[in-house]
């Protein structure tokens, strides 16, 4: 018996517009580049408005062709797909993407630590933050960073995990990331690189 395909309805463009930062406008134009080839680079592989991370990762490596961007998009991928369920739905990237162009700081900031908590258990460890750090240096490639050496990432997340874990217990908390990232000059503008974007 041949199982009927069931698309992925999006909510309601009201109530996404009431959840998130975009207007009705922007949403249309979202969801039509979410379900068509194009715009966004979402393809005609996703015509059921659901992303798994396979698509995602070579979503991703169309925008970093100079390096390895799979790591860094499985990340990514897990800090959009909110619910764990192992896709990214409309309402997922919405929300993300809502936070990421327009979210105050400190939903940035808030988001931006789940991206680096990897395991989900409410801390930054070391180790993930070097998970991050290498995937990004993966990701931008050899060519950009030419006099990099390979113990950089290392070298970075020391300096940054030092500044960060104020009561040196080994792992950050979310307080310690906000107020660390607070009152780094380099990590604010890097956020508000993100605004007026779409």
């Amino acid at each position: 018996m041949e199982m009927a395909t069931v698309r992925h309805r999006p909510e309601a463009l009201e109530l996404l517009e009431a959840q998130s930062k975009f207007t009705k406008k922007e949403l249309q134009i979202l969801y039509r580049g979410f379900k068509n080839p194009g715009y966004l680079s979402f393809s005609h592989e996703c015509p059921s408005g659901v992303v798994n991370e396979e698509t995602f990762k070579e979503i991703y490596s169309q925008f970093f062709p100079q390096g390895d961007s799979t790591t860094y998009a499985h990340f990514l991928f897990n800090a959009f797909d909110t619910d764990h369920n192992g896709s990214v739905s409309f309402e997922d990237f919405v929300m993300g993407l809502s936070i990421l162009l327009r979210g105050t700081v400190q939903e940035k900031l808030n988001w931006a630590f789940n991206l680096y908590d990897i395991n989900k258990d409410g801390y930054i460890t070391k180790e993930e933050m070097l998970d991050i750090m290498k995937a990004i240096y993966d990701m931008m490639g050899k060519c950009t960073y030419p006099v990099l050496k390979e113990d950089a990432p290392r070298q970075h997340v020391e300096t940054f995990f030092q500044k960060m874990d104020k009561n040196k217990d080994g792992v950050v908390t979310i307080d310690e990331f906000i107020e660390s990232c607070q009152k780094d000059e380099n990590i604010m503008r890097s956020m508000q690189l993100f605004e007026n974007v779409i």
